[in-house]
């Protein structure tokens, strides 16, 4: 098994390798263009701009400036959607479950309440966005340092003991803050949950830029691991007999997924449901090899971001819908429609 066996039974070619990259390059590259250019916004005296035309292109126009405004946000919502969908990849591949992703861990929650305490102590008022985004990231990456350890039998890092550990720790997070909640003024609870609905109103190419180093880095460094992750997909022991070091392993893909998702969750907040949906859909297109996977999850994460973002911001313009609302409206059906399917097959094993 050294030569890794696609989803066809064969072994994973160049070439095949590079008509995914380029198809999934092409995708990523024709939605990055375009995404800028769509939606409107209201300008003085409550006229719609519509950023759609040559003006975009003329330094100066009104349009331009939408642009140049609007630019930082689809940056973001590429690296968003990639960290993301990279993550849950790797998760998925880690924990042999299809339901896993970065936000049914307990992450969501946890950086969550991080932000809702910055915001209560006022470091929102002293540091701005940055200081709650930066909270957030620390309460991504402590709490999946806590799960991690709760779940911990020895060296492993069993899949079950995982799942139950961060859904013990997601209740805990989301009950202290809706406590904290409880005891703010009207102001800091708006703030709260606008921030905990996920969105990208207030990124900036600077955050963006500083974002993209850590998080470029990070999926590079998930898809060399991508003969590890097809190796434990298979199991423990199956990973092991094949040489792999599966404890340093796990260790590794899970603190780069945190890292991942951190950094995700300081530029747009908790946006679920993209490191389920896209690693589950593309498994079914280009084959359960991560060496394919795990790149084609990355840019079909941007991609799907980026849409649900330009969605977010036209379908009831000049107002903006948060960008978490709608990828959980379609995610939410996608994650019972894989909860249904699950329940089928252990029924139809069980008969077996």
């Amino acid at each position: 098994m050294s030569g890794f066996i696609s989803a066809r039974g064969g072994r994973l070619t160049l070439r095949r390798l590079v008509i995914v990259l380029a198809v999934c390059v092409a995708i990523c590259a024709i939605v990055a263009m375009f995404a800028p250019l769509f939606g409107i916004v209201t300008g003085r005296g409550g006229r719609s701009i519509e950023i759609l035309g040559r003006d975009v292109l003329e330094a100066g126009t009104p349009a331009y400036k939408i642009f140049a405004v609007r630019l930082p946000r689809v940056v973001a919502s590429l690296l968003i959607g990639g960290a993301l969908a990279g993550a849950g990849c790797a998760l998925q591949a880690l924990l042999r479950n299809p339901l896993a992703e970065p936000f049914t861990l307990g992450i969501a929650s946890g950086s969550s309440l991080a932000a809702v305490l910055a915001i209560r102590l006022g470091i929102e008022a002293s540091f701005g966005g940055l200081g709650v985004g930066t909270a957030a990231f620390a309460g991504a990456i402590g709490t999946m340092i806590l799960v991690a350890q709760l779940a911990r039998i020895g060296r492993q890092l069993p899949p079950a003991t995982l799942i139950l550990a961060g859904v013990t720790i997601s209740m805990f997070c989301s009950s202290v803050s809706v406590l904290v909640q409880y005891t703010s003024d009207f102001t800091d609870v708006s703030h709260m949950l606008s921030w905990m609905m996920g969105g990208l109103d207030a990124v900036r190419l600077g955050t963006a830029e500083w974002a993209a180093l850590p998080i470029v880095g990070g999926l590079f460094v998930l898809w060399t691991y991508g003969r590890e992750l097809n190796a434990l997909a298979a199991g423990p022991e199956v990973a092991a007999s094949l040489g792999v070091s599966v404890v340093r392993t796990q260790a590794i893909v899970f603190a780069i997924a945190s890292l991942l998702v951190g950094a995700a969750i300081l530029l747009g907040g908790p946006i679920g449901f993209i490191g389920l949906v896209v690693p589950h859909v593309l498994r079914s297109i280009v084959g359960p090899d991560h060496r394919v996977l795990l790149p084609a999850s990355i840019f079909g994460g941007a991609v799907l971001l980026t849409l649900c973002d330009t969605l977010a911001r036209t379908v009831i313009a000049p107002a903006h819908l948060p960008t978490g609302a709608v990828t959980a409206v379609m995610g939410g059906p996608f994650f019972i429609a894989i909860l249904i399917r699950q329940k089928r097959r252990a029924a139809l094993w069980g008969r077996g």
